[in-house]
């Protein structure tokens, strides 16, 4: 999903890219967004799923909510991958498909809450999931005040419905806490590629095309030098 400027269309079309080359069997990329311009070709564009929230509140991902929505279209069924925009795939995805399981997400790294999911990367069932958005639609308010951001509601929602489970750990790994070299080797060393890892995370700062370039946060206590192996699994042809 796409919506806003926060992503340029370079984002989808190196996820697409990336998509085709780890993943043999037949299958659809599919982007909903409210700006296709710049999409490539391989990418089946659809319009974003409507979604009424307040334009003062702060981004918090609610929008995803939608993908789960029984009105994607009558052509869209079956098992769906879901892949956040800012995510760098290394390997094979069949895995996430082959893997049994009703609702399954990364499970988020080093939260006191033992339930909540990272949900840049979720498998789920087109259409089985509606009750889910019908809640928050209603009762949106009340949610939010519960709820941080649109991944602890959801999987809260499905562990309720007794149906989430999560990916083997080291499948999903997140940049900043797995691959970002503490202080002050962060200047000296690049990011270090986690072992067995299928796709690396870039969630908060920084952005994979940030990382390429050579980054530096805020305060200078975490940098990344530019990573080949970054570069080698993140681009558009």
């Amino acid at each position: 999903m796409k919506w806003g400027t926060k992503f340029s269309p370079a984002y989808v079309n190196a996820l697409a890219d990336a998509v085709h080359r780890h993943l043999s069997p037949p299958f659809r990329f599919i982007c909903f967004t409210d700006n296709p311009a710049g999409l490539d070709s391989r990418v089946e564009i659809r319009p974003l799923p409507e979604m009424q929230l307040h334009a003062a509140l702060p981004e918090r991902g609610w929008r995803k909510l939608t993908i789960l929505g029984s009105n994607l279209g009558s052509d869209l069924t079956g098992t769906a991958l879901f892949l956040d925009l800012d995510v760098v795939i290394l390997d094979d995805l069949q895995p996430f498909f082959d893997q049994s399981g009703q609702f399954i997400i990364v499970h988020e790294w080093g939260f006191r809450d033992p339930v909540i999911g990272n949900s840049s990367v979720f498998r789920f069932e087109i259409g089985k999931h509606q009750d889910i958005l019908d809640q928050f639609n209603a009762h949106g308010e009340e949610i939010r005040k519960e709820f941080r951001n649109e991944q602890a509601y959801l999987s809260h929602a499905v562990h309720h419905k007794g149906m989430l489970t999560y990916w083997d750990a080291a499948w999903c790994r997140s940049f900043k806490r797995h691959c970002l070299q503490p202080f002050p080797l962060c200047y000296l060393l690049p990011p270090k590629k986690p072992a067995g890892a299928k796709i690396v995370i870039f969630h908060g700062h920084p952005n994979p095309d940030a990382v390429q370039k050579g980054w530096i946060g805020h305060f200078g206590m975490r940098a990344a030098r530019p990573a080949g192996w970054i570069s080698e699994n993140w681009h558009v042809r």
